[in-house]
C-alpha cells in the first residue's frame, strides 16, 4: 500500500479522473490518504479522516512513508486556528495559505513537516473554542458543492469542518452522518451542537446543519446563514417559508 498528504492549501477530489468531473469533497493541508490506484495524471486514493474516496491530481500532493502515515492515524494532529494563516515553506521561501482544519502534521513548536518539507507556521495555533463561535466564523462562507473551506463549503463539509475544529470527527455526507451519534427524539430537546437532518420527497437525506439551540439553526444553504426551525423544518426568513424538512436530530457531544 501507498500513502500520500496534501501539501497544499486544498486540492479537489474528484468522483472521476478528469478535471471535468464533480468535486465531491476537498483534501485540506496536511490530511493524509490511502493510495489505490494510480491513472496516468490521476490517484485514486481513501482519505484518512473520514474513509472518503475519490482522484486527485498526481502533482497536487507529497509522498508519505508507511510509518509516518500510522502515525497521523494513532496520533491525529493538532488544528489550525479557526482563522485563515500562513505557513513559510522553508525549501524555498514561499508562502501557503492554510484554511481553518488544516492539519499540522509532526508539529514541532511552531513548524510541521509535510512529506520531506518543513513549514513554519504563521499566525496563532489556537485550541478548540465555543462550538457556536466556531460555527459562526464561516458566516457568509459561498455555498460550494463538495467545499471545506470558508471560500466555498456545501452543508455537511460545513458539520465536519465545526466539528473537526472542536476536535471530533464525523463522516463527509448528511446520508452518512445521519446513521452517527445519538438520536435525539423531539427538537423541544435539541441543544447547541446537536446536528439537524432534512430529507427530500423520496425520503433521502439530503442536508444537515448545525442547531444552535432548539430555535435557530446554522446550515450552509447559498451561504453559511442563521434562519429559525421548528418542528416542520427549517423556516427561510429570506424566502419566508419553509425550505427543508426535518427527518432528524442527533447528538455528538455529551
Amino acid at each position: 500500500m501507498e500513502y500520500g498528504i496534501c501539501n497544499l492549501a486544498v486540492i479537489p477530489l474528484r468522483a472521476e479522473p478528469n478535471e471535468r468531473s464533480e468535486q465531491v469533497s476537498q483534501l485540506l493541508f496536511g490530511e493524509a490518504f490511502e493510495i489505490t490506484e494510480w491513472q496516468n495524471n490521476w490517484v485514486k486514493i481513501i482519505a484518512e479522516a473520514d474513509g472518503y474516496i475519490g482522484w486527485i491530481g498526481r502533482l497536487q500532493f507529497a509522498m508519505l512513508g508507511h510509518i509516518a502515515y500510522k502515525n497521523i492515524k494513532n496520533h491525529p494532529s493538532k488544528l489550525t486556528y479557526h482563522a485563515v494563516t500562513q505557513a513559510w515553506k522553508i525549501s524555498d521561501n514561499s508562502v501557503v495559505y492554510l484554511p481553518a482544519g488544516s492539519s499540522l502534521a509532526f508539529l514541532e513548536g511552531t513548524s510541521c513537516r509535510i512529506g520531506h518539507e518543513r513549514f513554519e507556521i504563521i499566525g496563532k495555533i489556537g485550541e478548540p473554542e465555543d462550538i457556536a463561535d466556531t460555527a459562526k466564523a464561516f458566516l457568509n462562507s459561498p455555498y460550494l458543492w463538495g467545499g471545506r473551506t470558508h471560500f466555498g463549503i456545501d452543508c455537511s463539509g460545513f458539520t465536519q469542518m465545526v466539528y473537526k475544529l472542536k476536535g471530533l470527527r464525523i463522516k463527509r455526507d448528511a446520508s452518512m452522518q445521519v446513521k452517527e451519534g445519538i438520536k435525539i427524539d423531539s427538537i423541544k430537546d435539541a441543544r447547541l451542537g446537536d446536528l439537524a437532518f432534512f430529507d427530500n420527497a423520496e425520503g433521502r437525506v439530503t442536508h444537515v446543519g448545525i442547531m444552535l439551540n432548539n430555535e435557530h439553526i446554522i446550515h450552509a444553504s447559498g451561504r453559511v446563514k442563521i434562519d429559525t426551525i421548528n418542528e416542520d423544518g427549517i423556516y427561510s426568513l429570506e424566502q419566508k417559508k419553509h425550505t427543508h424538512n426535518l427527518c432528524g436530530i442527533r447528538r455528538f457531544f455529551n
